[in-house]
């Protein structure tokens, strides 16, 4: 043996007797740990099932069900599963698997809304008997249970039913209780039952004349053709309108609300005496917005409380909610101050209001007294509730990586703390019926779920239910860090997370992927667990690449010009953004800005390919998923409020093209796309295919025949299998 063999065995017996165990304990995670669908998916632990009923903190476990004092914590068992089944079985009506989907829709009664071998079972666990059960007919779907009274309703294909009863009857192309206009402005279902349950508000969408679309089902011996129906830009669209069912009767009236030809009808809701109807309607061009309350015997118009216009977009997407304690009293959520916050409205004073001056361009008319709320440089996200004692609403609000929950006074605007005392986190509530305490999920960077009762007067923590372990713990994690750089107009925070491998060396040059979405309505960078990393990410840097995202102008929760200031041009004020990311990692000494490739889908899929054709010489390698091509083949209501017409945007729309600019594809970009996509048509792809073979350039492409607009289950791991084998491929 040589003299530097021996030395080298030397030095290994005077190692730590532990080093060998622990770098044996030291394990790298795979996508089947990290991509749900994985088989060894690995996810923080979570208490499923929780719930309020009234104002008990209701806990199920796999066959009990406790009941959890929000002051002390004192668990107390309130029924049982195998109790729970034993009723069921001997009534013969089927046999819950969990106890987990149960619902306790009645603060004021021991009872729980069960649903079972496709019934609906009202379950009185006191006295440990059914009380009722109602099953929809066979095909049934969008069931909407209506708690005042027991009654269901339902669709069948296109039409709509309550009970037994068939309420519409129409032919094919015209769709009865079901979301419109295509999910947007926060609409996602059909039917809206009054408060008592004496009335069913619903909406009848006429897409008769709206162009078909066909996807292909390749799993029959010859394909077959899925036509939907998919209004694009500047093309014609469906109408809709709102309809108001009598069960009692069995009649239908609608609301009297004129030609619905290029009209959206959104967030409708019920007055509590049942007597109105409210919506927003929003204009095609969407810069208008009218509050409007309707007469629900008669369908007339009785009102307009409120109209709002933008020079840009307005974009309503919260129903007006009336105060408990005093039915005269609603909020309205607007972003006329340039953020999403909360306003009063007395439908009882009346006034004449001028035109007034909102943010950024915006004009608003009052036509009831209206008091603000809330008011800063962040926003409400949703209100959890009312707390009737103090007179307050609480909601929960948002800004950046900051976000918390908060009350505030309706008599004198008074909020329980400051919005600044939020730190860096993710917040979601679920509030009792008093409102004296919520259910808090929350997480940090470092934390990835914690779950805590918590009283609404000071928003402290009384109780902790579950803080999760790291599902990573014991696995060799990347670095995350956050910060923030300027935007390309020099004086906008953009938030950005940075990963580096577990074992990062600051002396070698790394290839770095960007991660991007860059849209509408999406954050990436957060405040929550991993500040908003997914597992791709993670396992990405495991392999040695620098990950890194950026939130750039266009994306949410920063305010409204923030947001807007992308309108008629999107992917340009994005990609300069981006681009200002880029400069920030070629200044870090560590990343090689010969090996920065980029991925995203959708929106982020449009944001690749245009960053790969716009800055080829920056961006060597791209995978592009599910992506817009040409916003002239993406659908009416998103595509025209953020980029208007085809026809009153020519240039806009040209400049976005990403057919026109395929010749100048320079590096390895990747286009994948769903083979069924409904939101994303596969058109996208194929064009820009067709446009690089006319100019001579070589995209890569991928299509999963079978799959929508995302790839779930074992599909989804599949994807980022491929994905890393393509970077793998011509980026490292």
């Amino acid at each position: 043996m040589s003299k530097i063999g021996k030395r080298a065995i030397l030095i290994l017996l005077a190692l730590p007797i532990g080093f060998n165990v622990m770098a044996q304990e030291i394990k790298k995670l795979t996508l089947e740990d990290l991509i749900p669908g994985g088989e060894t998916y690995r996810y923080a632990e979570n208490l499923y099932g929780l719930q309020w009923w009234g104002d008990v903190c209701i806990k199920p476990s796999t066959d009990t069900i406790y009941t959890v004092q929000p002051r002390t914590g004192k668990e107390t068992v309130l029924t049982t599963l195998g109790q729970i089944n034993k009723v069921l079985a001997d009534n013969k009506a089927g046999k819950l698997p969990t106890p987990y989907s149960i619902r306790y829709p009645w603060a004021d009664k021991p009872q729980m809304l069960l649903k079972v071998s496709g019934k609906y079972i009202v379950y009185d666990f006191e006295n440990n008997r059914i009380v009722s059960s109602r099953k929809p007919k066979a095909k049934a779907e969008n069931e909407d249970y209506c708690t005042a009274n027991g009654n269901v309703a339902y669709t069948i294909g296109n039409n709509l039913y309550v009970n037994e009863q068939a309420v519409t009857n129409e032919p094919e192309g015209i769709v009865c209780g079901q979301s419109v206009h295509r999910n947007e402005f926060g609409i996602n279902k059909g039917t809206f039952w009054s408060p008592k349950g004496n009335l069913l508000a619903f909406y009848r969408m006429d897409e008769s004349m709206v162009t078909q679309y066909p996807l292909v089902d390749i799993t029959a011996r010859v394909g077959e053709v899925n036509n939907v129906r998919y209004p694009m830009a500047g093309m014609t669209s469906h109408q809709v309108k709102v309809g108001i069912y009598n069960p009692a009767t069995g009649k239908s009236i609608y609301l009297d609300a004129g030609d619905p030809t290029d009209r959206y009808f959104t967030n409708i809701s019920w007055a509590p005496d049942e007597k109105s109807l409210y919506l927003i309607e929003v204009n095609r061009d969407q810069n208008h917005a009218k509050l409007c309350q309707y007469n629900a015997e008669t369908g007339k118009l009785t009102k307009v409380l409120y109209e709002e216009t933008h020079p840009k977009y307005v974009e309503p997407q919260n129903p007006i909610i009336f105060l408990p304690w005093d039915t005269s009293k609603f909020i309205y959520q607007s972003q006329r101050d340039g953020y999403n916050h909360l306003y009063l409205f007395d439908t009882k004073a009346s006034i004449y209001g001028d035109l007034q001056e909102g943010t950024g361009g915006a004009q608003y008319r009052e036509s009831v007294k209206v008091k603000q709320l809330t008011k800063g440089n962040w926003l409400v996200k949703n209100i959890l509730g009312f707390n009737a004692k103090r007179k307050e609403v609480i909601f929960t609000a948002i800004e950046g990586l900051r976000s918390g929950h908060f009350a505030v006074n309706v008599n004198n605007g008074k909020m329980s703390r400051p919005f600044d005392s939020s730190k860096e986190s993710e917040h979601n509530g679920v509030l009792n019926a008093s409102g004296t305490f919520l259910i808090d999920r929350y997480s940090t960077k470092d934390q990835p779920r914690i779950i805590n009762l918590v009283d609404t007067k000071n928003f402290k923590e009384t109780v902790n239910l579950l803080t999760a372990k790291d599902p990573y713990e014991g696995y060799q994690m990347p670095s995350i860090e956050t910060g923030t750089i300027k935007a390309a107009d020099g004086t906008t925070d953009l938030h950005y997370r940075l990963m580096k491998p577990a074992n990062f060396d600051p002396n070698k040059k790394y290839p770095t992927i960007i991660y991007v979405y860059g849209g509408p309505h999406a954050q990436c960078v957060t405040g929550g667990w991993q500040n908003g990393a997914r597992g791709w990410d993670t396992y990405m840097a495991n392999k040695g690449y620098i990950m890194f995202t950026i939130d750039n102008r266009g994306s949410s929760n920063r305010g409204l010009e923030f947001e807007n200031c992308t309108f008629r041009q999107l992917g340009t004020e994005e990609m300069k953004d981006q681009v200002k990311g880029v400069e920030f990692l070629k200044s870090l000494g560590y990343v090689d800005e010969n090996r920065i490739g980029v991925h995203g889908w959708s929106f982020g899929g449009f944001m690749t390919t245009n960053l790969m054709l716009t800055y080829n010489d920056i961006f060597k390698v791209g995978v592009a998923g599910g992506p817009v091509i040409d916003w002239g083949y993406y659908e009416v209501m998103y595509g025209e409020r953020y980029m208007d017409s085809p026809l009153s945007n020519p240039e806009g729309y040209n400049k976005a093209n990403l057919k026109l600019r395929a010749g100048d594809l320079k590096g390895r970009l990747m286009l994948i796309h769903g083979g069924e996509d409904p939101t994303c048509v596969p058109q996208h792809s194929y064009t820009f295919l067709r446009a690089c073979i006319d100019a001579g350039t070589h995209p890569d492409f991928f299509i999963y025949p079978e799959d929508g607009h995302n790839m779930f289950g074992r599909d989804r791991v599949h994807l980022y299998e491929h994905i890393t084998r393509y970077f793998e491929d011509h980026l490292k």
